[in-house]
Formats: C-alpha cells, structure tokens, sequence
C-alpha cells in the first residue's frame, strides 16, 4: 500500500495566534513544521503551535531558520558550519521546551527557507545541521530536499531521514528546487500540482522544467500555508490522495 507524509510549515506568525490558515490547515495535514523563533515565531505562538498539534494528533517537528525575521529566513547569509550547527541546536531546544512541557514528543526537524536550500547542496553546512539534530536527540527524523547533501550527511551518521518534495515547486534537472527569484519557480495551477503530486508519489519520480523526467523520493509532501488558496488546495491534495488508496501518515520514528 502507497502511503505518504503530508506535512506544512507552521506557527510562522507573533503574538497574535492562530493565523488564518493554520487551525484549518492541521485537518489535512500529518506532521506540522513548527517556526522556532529565527525567521518567524516567538515563545506565545509555539506554545498554542504546539497545543493546536497535539489537539490534532499531528506529528511536530522543530523549523529552524536563519535569524532574519525582515526576509522571513529566505534570504542567504553567510554563516559557518559552526555557526549552522549552533543555530539550528539552538531553535531545536527552543520547540523542545514547549514540547516537553506538553507531555508530547519531538518527531522531527525540517529547516526553513534559505538555511534548507543552502545545506540541500553544501556538504559541510548539510553536515553541521545533521550534526545538530543527532547530537540533541538521535531518534528524531530529518526531513530535507530529496537527493540532497542534507539526505547524504545524514545517512552517513545514521540518523533517520524523510525525502521531501514540493507540490507547488518546479525542480530543475538535477532533482534542485527552482530558485524562487525565477519565474517558473512555483506551480500556479491546482491541476498541475495534482498531476505532480500524483506522479511523485505513485511513480517517484518528476518532470523538470526542461522536460526531463527525474527519480525522485517522495517520502513526505510539503504543503505551503501562506498562499490565498492554501486551505482549500490542501483539502484537495488530501481527497485526492484519499480517492487514489494512499495512505496519509507521518513517518515512523
């Protein structure tokens, strides 16, 4: 039986909490990438994340970022792997405490924006993020971009991982995202990113923007948040899934 893990990057607003699309967006979703407080999010927003997760029996994951709260962490900057390694442990412990203090567990981390497409192919940041999550608790799963050096490094050190791919983003002939600064970077009709989803999951693999037809992992499906329409092309994917006998389950840890 196909099954795969629906997941959606959470909890990226201040204060005043929940946003729009998010209490909404959990019915449809298997695991919640929950901001850390880097590039969005602050102590009140993970801790009703948090609470807005179990109440759903979503898995939760850390989503660490760059610190860049004006570029909502999709900006590069110049970091080291030292300095990647201490951010990423840093926001991981920051999710941990509202966690812990939830009686719930820590499933997995995903990184955000910027910091997740520089480690997807810089080995020696990919290596200091991996690093972090084993060096904080080794039975967390990673998620990263599939076929990436964030999947290699972790295989490496033998920490679990779920490949990741997008229903909304174009990927260039060697398994990359699009860069966002392009304007065929993101799919702009349902029908398309239904046929895409469809052929990652069922077929494993994706058509570039080029036409070229690439292996692809799909171990988890992520789902942006942000967009006018996200609630409603989230319940789609998930009938559609549903209609199609695949199983929608986060990864087992």
């Amino acid at each position: 039986m196909v099954s795969i893990d629906v997941n959606c990057d959470m909890g990226e607003a201040f204060g005043n909490y929940p946003m729009p699309n998010d209490e909404l967006l959990f019915d449809y979703i298997s695991s919640a990438n929950i901001a850390c407080g880097f590039h969005a999010g602050d102590s009140a927003v993970m801790e009703e994340t948090v609470a807005l997760a179990i109440k759903k029996g979503v898995a939760i994951g850390a989503h660490p970022g760059l610190p860049d709260l004006q570029g909502f962490g999709r900006r590069e900057l110049k970091i080291s792997p030292k300095e990647a390694y201490q951010i990423t442990l840093y926001q991981i412990g920051a999710l941990f405490a509202f966690v812990k203090a939830a009686h719930a567990k820590l499933h997995h981390v995903k990184p955000h924006g910027a910091l997740y497409n520089m480690a997807a192919k810089d080995k020696n940041l990919a290596r200091a993020i991996v690093s972090a999550v084993h060096d904080f608790d080794a039975s967390l799963i990673l998620y990263g971009l599939a076929g990436s050096e964030m999947m290699d490094e972790a295989a490496k050190i033998g920490l679990k991982t779920a490949s990741e791919v997008f229903a909304d983003r174009t990927y260039q002939d060697d398994g990359s995202l699009t860069p966002r600064s392009q304007s065929n970077a993101l799919i702009t009709t349902e029908k398309e990113s239904l046929e895409q989803v469809l052929r990652m999951v069922n077929h494993q693999e994706v058509v570039s923007t080029h036409q070229k037809i690439i292996k692809i992992k799909a171990e988890t499906l992520c789902l942006h948040g942000d967009g006018a329409h996200a609630v409603d092309f989230a319940k789609t994917i998930h009938q559609t899934l549903k209609s199609e006998g695949i199983i929608i389950k986060s990864p087992s840890s």
